[in-house]
C-alpha cells in the first residue's frame, strides 16, 4: 500500500487554517485593548495642551514632520526651502495651521502657541 503524497499538504493546509483562526481570535483582543488605550490617549493630551506647549521642541517638530519634504537641511525638496524665508511670522503661522499647496494643515494636531514657536523657528533659518 501506498502512501498518499496530497497527505502531507493537507495537514500543513489544516494546520494554517487553524493558526490563522486563532491568531484573529488573539487580534481581536488586542484590537480592543489599543482602541481603549488611544481613547486614553487623547483624553490626556487634549487635559494637558498648556504642558504640551511647555515641552514642545520646534526642531524636533521639524525634523520629525518636516524634512520628508523639505529636504534633510530643509533647503527645499519636494516642498521649498525653509531656510531664509523673508516671510512674516503671521505668513508662515497662517500656511502651517492651513496648510497651502500640497502642505498639509497642522492646526488641528498643533496649539497655537506651539505653531507660534515654530513659525519663530523656521525664521531663524539660516
Amino acid at each position: 500500500m501506498k502512501n498518499n503524497p496530497v497527505v502531507p499538504y493537507i495537514l500543513i493546509f489544516a494546520l494554517g487554517l487553524g493558526l490563522i483562526f486563532f491568531m484573529s481570535l488573539y487580534g481581536i483582543e488586542q484590537k480592543e485593548e489599543i482602541a481603549g488605550a488611544d481613547e486614553e490617549g487623547k483624553t490626556e493630551e487634549t487635559n494637558d495642551d498648556a504642558a504640551a506647549s511647555e515641552d514642545f521642541d520646534p526642531e524636533t517638530f521639524v525634523q520629525g514632520q518636516c524634512i520628508s519634504c523639505h529636504g534633510n537641511d530643509l533647503a527645499g525638496g519636494f516642498g521649498p526651502s525653509l531656510v531664509g524665508l523673508s516671510d512674516s511670522k503671521e505668513d508662515i503661522h497662517a500656511i502651517i495651521k492651513n496648510g497651502e499647496g500640497s502642505m498639509p494643515a497642522f492646526g488641528d494636531k498643533i496649539s497655537d502657541e506651539q505653531i507660534d514657536q515654530l513659525a519663530e523657528y523656521i525664521l531663524t533659518l539660516k
